[in-house]
């Protein structure tokens, strides 16, 4: 048997067990995709992550990034917890301000700040946004949600899909009490999903309600067709949240490069992912997502 030394880090959290678990194998050589995949279904993370030599110029390294039931092409607390784990196995030399990750979608820019020779936090950047489809049948969206059609947000707020590389369906809603009381239906959801065409790979809702802490929007995300029923925390749908407030004016333009969203909190494992959205003349212009990672644990698994 083979063996293959894994990293297990909480990603967009400054403490352990809260936000979103992976699982980063460093020396993933030698195994193909469909042992990768199996794998990641046997960690059973909402993402796991191997590490495989660089493949374009001016990256450290090549990453792959799967889910229980696919391989993604990008991803975020995936990007931002490798960092971490790359920081800490010595991969990245302290100090370093900026990397660059090769993966499916392409070179992922990562930008460092350190607290002495620890990594201290991550931004990635993301690409342009692409906003998309509409959903009009609001009774069929908060159906599949199990919530009433009131609590989605009415005039000027679409249902609407937005990626900046990997695509979700947008839901706003009117409370964070509307946000902690959906339960998805994950049949009506496909149902929703197909019959609109459109190409999400799950649904992200949210609210701006204020609340006691200090985060700019209260969210949840759903993608059980990726095997992933509720995620923790979902920086790749981060940037497109950011991308979607500050479009439809839900964050003024002035606080667009500091959005904090809390997601994750009604599982128990409140994950604060930060969201810089910048813009010219109305445009948005840049999109990157950052946070912290805790190391939990680490170990070595066994392939035939």
């Amino acid at each position: 048997m083979r063996s293959y030394r894994y990293l297990h880090y909480d990603v967009f959290t400054d403490r352990q067990f809260g936000g979103n678990q992976l699982a980063v194998f460093l020396d993933g050589r030698g195994l193909p995709a469909d042992t990768m995949q199996a794998i990641a279904k046997e960690m059973n993370f909402s993402e796991t992550t191997f590490v495989l030599p660089a493949d374009v110029p001016g990256a450290v390294a090549r990453v792959r990034i799967f889910t229980p039931n696919e391989e993604l092409p990008t991803a975020g607390h995936p990007t931002i917890g490798t960092t971490f784990a790359l920081a800490r196995s010595g991969i990245i030399d302290p100090g370093r301000d900026r990397i660059v990750l090769s993966e499916g979608a392409g070179p992922v820019p990562v930008t460092l700040t350190w607290n002495g020779d620890e990594l201290g936090f991550a931004w990635m950047s993301q690409g342009a946004p692409s906003f998309g489809d509409t959903l009009a049948d609001r009774d069929a969206v908060a159906s599949a949600l199990s919530i009433s059609p009131a609590a989605i947000t009415g005039t000027g707020r679409p249902v609407q899909v937005v990626s900046c590389g990997v695509p979700f369906l947008f839901v706003p809603l009117t409370a964070r009490r509307a946000v902690d009381n959906a339960r998805v239906d994950a049949n009506a959801l496909e149902a929703l999903l197909e019959e609109a065409h459109t190409s999400a790979h799950g649904v992200f809702i949210f609210s701006v309600e204020p609340g006691a802490d200090r985060a700019t929007v209260y969210s949840r995300m759903f993608a059980p067709a990726l095997g992933v029923f509720e995620d923790p925390a979902t920086g790749i749908a981060s940037g497109p949240l950011g991308c979607y407030l500050v479009r439809h004016q839900m964050v003024p333009p002035e606080k667009a490069g500091a959005i904090l969203s809390l997601q994750g909190a009604k599982m128990g494992r409140p994950s604060h992912v930060h969201i810089a959205i910048g813009t010219s003349g109305g445009e948005i212009t840049s999109v990157r997502v950052g946070g912290e990672a805790v190391l939990a644990g680490e170990g070595t698994l066994y392939v035939n």
